[in-house]
């Protein structure tokens, strides 16, 4: 292998050097790959295992409200007081059709079983027809 350092009369290389702009994309590159798995969607809740789950995927149209080991109310990821929880909850539920009121409910597995209810009968007062618990699936192996 030989360098091309110019013609004979001295002059500059005319190709474009794309060495370090492939240094900087994979540095980039690395960077995405380690903080990715970092960042967290969501509500920080440790939730519990089933052995008998479904898997949903995160959908906006959908009223999710979690609750964590603090004792922090959330509605979709926002932080709610929980003295709010009901009216915020009928406000979202309010063009939503009788029969169609659905709220996933994520709970901490390490709260007390009485806070979890706190928070279904709040629900339940603001008109909610259905919970579903939400819980990490059991792996196999």
């Amino acid at each position: 292998m030989s360098m091309n350092v110019g013609d004979n009369k001295g002059g500059a290389i005319a190709d474009i050097n794309v060495t370090p702009m492939a240094d900087v994309i994979i540095v980039l590159l690395i960077i995405f790959m380690v903080i990715t798995p970092l960042l967290q969607k969501g509500v920080d809740v440790k939730l519990p295992v089933a052995g008998n789950t479904e898997e949903r995927k995160d959908d906006p149209e959908f009223t999710t409200v979690g609750i964590n080991f603090e004792g922090d109310v959330f509605i979709n990821g926002a932080v709610v007081e929980k003295s709010l929880l009901k009216p915020q909850v009928e406000e979202r539920l309010q063009d939503v059709p009788e029969g169609e009121r659905l709220v996933y409910l994520k709970g901490d597995e390490r709260l007390d079983y009485g806070q979890i209810m706190e928070i279904m009968d709040l629900c339940r007062e603001a008109g909610v027809e259905e919970i579903a618990l939400i819980a990490e699936p059991e792996v196999q192996g």
